[in-house]
């Protein structure tokens, strides 16, 4: 049955670029056309504000600065920002929702210039900004990036000249922190030079945005060519592009690499932007970027060398979108950690692979490849959400340092110098 039913969420039509629809597609039927008796629209004075609304019977119907916004009566009522329903202190709500009666209606509605009051049954009183619930509304939401990105291949990135930030400016000013900072959100990668080659020193300047995450690889890492790991990175291989800790249920967000020494030939780090890969794919051939989004996958890791013992299974579709906006958030790709697939019927595994294919060509593209000699000093931060990292081979002996970092965290410390995250 659950084959039956992906099978067939597979064959709807493509909705990527957002529906035009003015009703919910997860709203049952009988909600979606249950309305009124008489419903009309009732303007602001002046009328130049451009500002109208009319009740329906389960909903507010709301246009306001070129958006026309829905919001059920209980959604209403949840989102209260009164002082017995929000405390604005804590910034956290009050009402319990549960307590809230699923058919409640408002007894009046009023619309001025700036604000919807609504009074309900038991005579509270709820006001809302008309800014706020543009901001906030399903409809505002899909209007909104959540996260503003440069998509780049390697002649965009070469040309925007995004400028590496000094150690001490990162570790001293916060003019250097958001500068790095916002490099790295709009890029998904971003440099720190002049870093004293050393673990000590590289995880000072992890600190700096983030709480260090702990793995099975420990905290901060040792990284040499002993295959004292079971992992293929663990030697003088060359590694294709491919996203790190696919086999967690939540990879980790943030990688961070600095070289301490290289006695030898080769070795440079491969870096692709996956989102304009993604994004090449969505032009080309929306369904097979649907289906890449929709079809769950298995990565897995096994290991038992020495003293590690591990078996490691994440899963997840290679790309992930947020579903308000279809904006991408996170690509799982790895070739190496991917498991049998058994997930996936019979009659959709074909397509995916023929998706997986054209997504493959183009992280493949050598003008979508970024290569980077790692010299010590130099620290490397990568969204391991976006870009994908590979190596070229190396002769002689390579020793780097890292970590991986919290994405919750490095976004905290974003927004809180100003920058959206």
């Amino acid at each position: 049955m659950w084959c039956r039913r992906l099978a067939s969420l597979l064959k709807v039509p493509c909705r990527l670029s957002g529906s035009t629809r003015h009703s919910s597609p997860w709203l049952p039927r009988e909600r979606r056309t249950v309305l009124a008796a008489v419903a009309r629209w009732h303007h602001t004075a002046p009328e130049s504000l451009k500002c109208a609304w009319q009740l329906h019977g389960d909903h507010l119907e709301l246009r306001y600065a070129n958006t026309l916004m829905r919001f059920d009566f209980v959604w209403l009522r949840d989102h209260c920002r009164s002082a017995s329903c929000y405390n604005a202190k804590t910034n956290q709500r009050s009402l319990d929702t549960a307590s809230v009666d699923l058919g409640i209606k408002p007894k009046a509605v009023r619309v001025d210039e700036t604000t919807l009051f609504l009074t309900w049954p038991d005579g509270h009183v709820t006001r809302y900004g008309l800014e706020w619930l543009v901001k906030n509304s399903y409809e505002g939401q899909k209007q909104q990036v959540m996260h503003p990105r440069i998509l780049w291949n390697a002649e965009i990135y070469r040309q925007a000249q995004v400028p590496s930030v000094d150690c001490r400016s990162f570790l001293e000013t916060d003019e250097g922190l958001k500068e790095f900072l916002q490099n790295f959100l709009l890029y998904g990668i971003a440099f720190v030079e002049n870093v004293t080659p050393t673990k000590e020193d590289t995880e000072i300047l992890a600190e700096r945005i983030s709480l260090i995450r702990e793995t099975i690889y420990g905290r901060m890492w040792y990284f040499t060519s002993d295959f004292s790991r079971g992992d293929t990175a663990y030697t003088k291989l060359a590694l294709d592009r491919h996203t790190d800790t696919t086999y967690f249920q939540e990879p980790c967000g943030i990688q961070v690499f600095h070289c301490l020494k290289h006695e030898g030939t080769g070795g440079r780090t491969l870096l692709v932007d996956g989102f304009y890969a993604a994004e090449q794919v969505l032009r080309q051939a929306p369904d097979q970027f649907e289906l890449l989004s929709k079809v769950p996958l298995k990565h897995e890791y096994v290991e038992n060398v020495g003293d590690c013992h591990n078996h490691m299974i994440g899963v997840g579709p290679v790309l992930n979108v947020y579903p308000w906006n279809n904006e991408l958030y996170l690509i799982r790709y790895n070739n190496y950690d991917r498991a049998v697939i058994n997930t996936v019927p019979y009659d959709v595994v074909h397509r995916w692979y023929a998706a997986h294919r054209t997504l493959t060509a183009e992280l493949r593209r050598p003008e979508n490849e970024l290569w980077v000699k790692l010299k010590p000093g130099k620290a490397l931060f990568i969204d391991n959400w976006r870009v994908l990292h590979g190596r070229e081979a190396f002769t002689g002996y390579r020793q780097l340092c890292g970590c991986y970092l919290t994405r919750d965290d490095v976004l905290n410390t974003a927004r809180l110098l100003g920058l959206q995250a």
